[in-house]
């Protein structure tokens, strides 16, 4: 096939603005076919020079329900969190203005008060456990790479073609650290190498639609805002 042809843009274009991150979830299986069929459309995404320094552990039933309950218990009985991917400094400024607007639209679909201690405990503790979706598949990559930024841009390149993989075939997702904050339960469990980096994980499966957060739209900057173009005047 040549470049663009057959191709029609707006099926695409459905997929990615039509896209939501999604924290409640059905609790039915998802097929380990399926899953595979968009880990394999997710691998075409581009990363440097070829490398794919990529690896997914996707987990459900009783080894998933041991990290819920190991990450949520270390973390509610103040043990650090030990996440292995860099996590920066506190956000500041704009970015923190939009950190918490995205919060102040979950909380308003879930009709969490402000003053409401237990409803926002509730709501940090499903994100200790995955938002208790059925399916948690974790994104790591080779350690021998770890000092290189093109590592974590293809990796994020990946997910990205992961979730919107899903998207297309009914399947929702929510990019995430909350569930693998305790990086030993999540290794114990999950079974990962010495030689991976933990990085993030991608809470999915079918979304509930009758989970409030699920219809938030998160508010985007405009082109204007974003981008510069340069020489085409």
């Amino acid at each position: 096939m040549s470049r663009g042809e057959n191709i029609d843009p707006s099926a695409y274009d459905a997929v990615v603005v039509g896209r939501r991150s999604i924290r409640g979830y059905k609790p039915d299986p998802v097929p380990r076919e399926l899953i595979e069929e968009v880990l394999a459309v997710a691998m075409r995404a581009p990363s440097s020079m070829n490398t794919q320094p990529w690896y997914f552990h996707v987990l459900t039933g009783a080894p998933l329900d041991l990290i819920r309950a190991g990450n949520t218990e270390r973390n509610l009985a103040g043990i650090p969190h030990s996440r292995e991917f860099r996590t920066g400094h506190a956000f500041e400024g704009v970015h923190r203005e939009r950190q918490i607007g995205v919060a102040k639209q979950l909380f308003t679909a879930m009709e969490i008060a402000r003053d409401d201690k237990d409803a926002r405990l509730d709501w940090v503790l499903r994100g200790f456990r995955q938002f208790d979706a059925p399916v948690c598949v974790i994104i790591a990559y080779d350690r021998e790479l770890a000092d290189s930024d093109d590592t974590a841009f293809d990796c994020g390149a990946v997910t990205t073609a992961l979730v919107n993989a899903a998207w297309s075939r009914g399947l929702g997702c929510v990019i995430n650290s909350q569930g693998i904050m305790q990086s030993p339960v999540v290794r114990e469990h999950a079974g990962i190498p010495d030689d991976q980096v933990i990085m993030k994980a991608v809470a999915l499966g079918w979304p509930d639609e009758s989970f409030p957060a699920n219809a938030v739209v998160s508010e985007r900057k405009s082109v204007v805002e974003a981008a510069r173009f340069v020489g085409f005047d």
